[in-house]
């Protein structure tokens, strides 16, 4: 008996320590799953999170969209600020929003239809409150007004500063638009000021305004509110889309779309002589990419993103910097050369706005694989090589060369529209190379 107890005795024990050692083992095992999708969860959360402010925030909506034009018009009735555009925005009616177009960082780009006609509307910032005000006017007393003559020459410093040109010479606006303010028969509101300096505060609404009075290629400023601009709505490029454009949403007559393509590849060549010699600084642009062009129903070509244009005073600023080779030079299209005894970047840009024009816009355009069976025939052959030319072409020190190839492509270019549109013969004469009323800042 007392065997068999000894047999039987410890079987209960030792049963009741394995059953501990598992339940220890899950509860371990438990304890270690809970903390595993806890942290899951944490690492989920932060992560919508994350993505709400540095994605979402920035999402192009309708209803933000709407939102910040109800602001601008709470403030237009509190008497902030003001503009032309104000009234048919806020009171009859007459501005409809259409969509968002583009939102990030504070910049706003929005679809509208001003009196039936498409508009777009854009602010470098989202609130009006974001802007340097004019300290002018925190020292005025509320009932005194300024003349017209202070506004010229409080504008005519801001634009000189926003464009990067120096304060010597002639310190006058440019002509139609200093006539504009100078003419004013009434001193100007603090509303008006506050709603003047805004815009003169963002850089792509300078260049429209100072530009659009004397060339035909850069979008036209139409009105205003507060910090908001309304510019012409055109037909932007796409680089996805084979001819760039679409040709089907402009109405240019009875043309192919390969003629289509020629006039506004000869448009490209008109404004890119037009930048370089109709003004007293050339203006470089820095962001070739088809959708910041556009173009007209009269297949005119037009800039419609300048954030990234600069005068030559302004680009030599920009481009001279330290460099330990020449990659350090390369400011997005524009590049420069580094020089190694000094480690300074050249302050001359060694490409040309044509040059880029016929590396990004022209080569894909005249392409064989594009062409097909027509890459073969002798024209298309000399223009391929040109634009070939022209995209290895660095404009440098010697510029005989780069404007040897510009009017080969313009001689080449011109027959092709001739070949092809015998009847328009005279219709492409008007796209030329001539010169311009300087503009003289």
């Amino acid at each position: 008996m007392w065997s068999l107890r000894r047999t039987m005795g410890p079987g209960p024990s030792r049963g009741g320590c394995l059953l501990r050692w598992l339940g220890l083992k899950i509860c371990r095992r438990s304890t270690l799953v809970f903390a595993l999708l806890w942290f899951g969860t944490w690492v989920f959360l932060n992560g919508l999170v994350f993505v709400h402010r540095t994605i979402l925030s920035d999402y192009c909506t309708d209803d933000k969209s709407k939102r910040i034009l109800h602001r601008v018009c709470e403030e237009y009735r509190e008497g902030a600020l003001t503009g032309d555009l104000c009234e048919d925005l806020c009171v009859s009616g007459q501005v409809e929003y259409k969509r968002c177009l583009y939102y990030e960082n504070g910049k706003k780009v929005i679809e509208a239809r001003w009196r039936g006609t498409p508009v777009v509307l854009k602010s470098k910032l989202e609130n009006f409150s974001s802007y340097e005000s004019l300290g002018l006017l925190e020292y005025q007393d509320p009932a005194e007004e300024l003349a017209p003559l202070d506004v010229v020459f409080y504008a005519t410093l801001e634009i000189r500063n926003s464009l990067g040109l120096d304060m010597g010479g002639n310190a006058s606006l440019p002509p139609l638009w200093g006539q504009r303010l100078r003419e004013r028969g009434r001193p100007y509101s603090r509303a008006e000021l506050a709603s003047l300096w805004s815009l003169l505060q963002q850089e792509e609404y300078v260049f429209l305004r100072v530009l659009q009075d004397l060339s035909r290629h850069v979008a036209k400023v139409l009105g205003s509110c507060g910090h908001f601009y309304a510019v012409e709505y055109l037909s932007a490029g796409h680089a996805w889309d084979q001819n760039i454009f679409s040709l089907e949403e402009v109405s240019a007559g009875p043309w192919t779309a390969r003629d289509m393509v020629h006039r506004i590849a000869l448009s490209f060549l008109d404004m890119a002589w037009r930048f370089d010699n109709d003004f007293s600084h050339r203006l470089h642009l820095c962001d070739i990419k088809p959708e910041n062009f556009a173009i007209r129903k009269d297949l005119t070509v037009v800039a419609i993103d300048v954030d990234m244009a600069f005068f030559e005073p302004k680009m030599r600023d920009i481009l001279e910097q330290n460099c330990t080779n020449d990659d350090d030079c390369n400011f997005f299209d524009c590049i420069s050369k580094c020089n190694m005894k000094t480690n300074k970047c050249s302050s001359k840009r060694r490409n040309s706005n044509l040059q880029v024009i016929c590396q990004k816009i022209f080569r894909p355009w005249f392409s064989p694989t594009l062409l097909g069976a027509k890459a073969g025939l002798p024209l298309q052959v000399d223009l391929q090589r040109a634009v070939q030319e022209c995209a290895e072409t660095s404009w440098g020190e010697d510029e005989e060369r780069p404007q040897a190839v510009q009017k080969r492509l313009l001689h080449l270019l011109t027959r092709l529209l001739h070949q092809g549109t015998s009847s328009e013969r005279g219709g492409a004469d008007g796209e030329g190379i001539h010169s311009h009323t300087a503009l003289n800042f």
